[in-house]
């Protein structure tokens, strides 16, 4: 799950991480208010998105006074703001962080982050600081410090001083950044991050850290735990349909194509995405109904790959172990039958009552189009796409 940077910032606050003052809003005159609480002088006014290179849009500007924070205020909610991670179409801003400013000296990149490949969080920081941290990996990888932390042990004082050093930190400024860092480490811990990213952490004219901006990924199976984390969530920044999916504990993500994909498992899934592009289109989403799925959540999980616009036809790929294939079949033919689908429709089913199943689609009556493995099923739904029929 996501958050926005103020609600970021917040959480950080707890665990005694500098970061500067400041106020969500939803106003231009809550923006003047606020700039003069904050003493009157140069503010920032943040657009709250849920994506990176705001800046790079128009999404971050500098007011000198409190009028001047909200003319921008009032200039920018309501606008389209679009960055290189929103795409083309953008997002509309509907909350602004209005923050105090800062003289900053010198701008640094750090993160923690859940490293896959050693099963540890891994610190990461880099001296070009306030850039895209891939464009970095990308032309100069040599700027790029890593330190994986052992679990038991936690972030020791060593591994702390020994990036601030690399950092090129002078000895007043790595005896801050020691607590800094660790503190960081802890709530990345204590509120089961799964990235965590300080760009740009600063040092300021007058010699102090601080962290002027601040993104926190939260695993999504740990908000259990964290009931106060899990009312962050803001509704407005994710798509409608991944919303209904998570309440039936569906796997989905939208993506760009036009063929609907639903599949049991998230390896099956992206195989079954990769097969599509392979026979020459593009797949309209990644759906996992899981290997437990019922009929409920498997008419559910029909209604919305179909409430998708851009879907121009249905790739079920189905291997039954814990999912039975007769499972599947009923939960076709029953969205078949509620939604009413009008775009081609192939279904593979393999594994456990797969005769069943075939007898289900079979006698449903419905305009279905069967195919025995993968790639016949791939080939089938592209060419029905296209129009060269299956």
């Amino acid at each position: 799950m996501n958050i926005h940077e103020y609600q970021a910032k917040e959480i950080l606050r707890k665990y005694k991480v500098p970061v500067p003052a400041g106020h969500v809003i939803y106003n231009g005159n809550s923006a003047r208010d606020w700039a003069k609480r904050l003493g009157g002088g140069v503010c920032v006014v943040k657009a709250q998105i849920h994506a990176g290179g705001r800046g790079k849009g128009g999404g971050v500007r500098i007011a000198k006074n409190p009028d001047e924070a909200k003319e921008h205020a009032m200039d920018m909610l309501g606008m389209r703001l679009v960055t290189p991670q929103t795409g083309p179409e953008g997002k509309v801003v509907k909350r602004l962080l209005v923050e105090e400013g800062c003289n900053i000296d010198r701008e640094f990149y750090f993160s923690l982050l859940v490293d896959r490949a050693s099963s540890r969080v891994t610190m990461m920081a880099s001296a070009a600081g306030g850039m895209n941290i891939e464009e970095v990996a990308a032309t100069t990888p040599e700027k790029i410090i890593f330190e994986s932390i052992d679990p038991i042990c936690g972030l020791m004082p060593y591994q702390a001083r020994k990036v601030a050093f690399a950092l090129g930190l002078g000895a007043a400024e790595v005896k801050q950044a020691v607590p800094l860092f660790q503190n960081i480490y802890k709530a990345f811990v204590e509120s089961d991050c799964s990235l965590l990213e300080i760009n740009p952490l600063v040092v300021t004219r007058e010699g102090k850290l601080l962290c002027l901006d601040a993104k926190l990924n939260i695993d999504d199976n740990a908000l259990f735990r964290h009931r106060n984390i899990r009312d962050l969530r803001d509704y407005d920044e994710e798509d409608p349909n991944e919303i209904e999916a998570s309440h039936y504990d569906l796997s989905y993500i939208a993506l760009d194509g036009n063929i609907g994909c639903l599949v049991n498992g998230a390896g099956l899934a992206m195989a079954t995405m990769d097969i599509i592009m392979h026979y020459g289109a593009q797949p309209a989403n990644f759906l996992d109904v899981g290997g437990g799925a019922t009929i409920e959540r498997v008419t559910e999980a029909f209604k919305i790959i179909l409430s998708d616009k851009k879907v121009k036809g249905v790739l079920v790929n189905i291997f039954g172990g814990i999912m039975k294939c007769d499972v599947i079949a009923t939960g076709i033919v029953t969205a078949a039958r509620q939604v009413g689908i009008q775009v081609p429709l192939v279904v593979r089913l393999e594994g456990t009552n797969v005769e069943l199943g075939d007898r289900i689609l079979a006698e449903s009556g419905l305009d279905i189009i069967t195919a025995e493995g993968m790639a016949e099923a791939a080939e089938k739904i592209v060419r029905a796409v296209s129009g060269k029929g299956a």
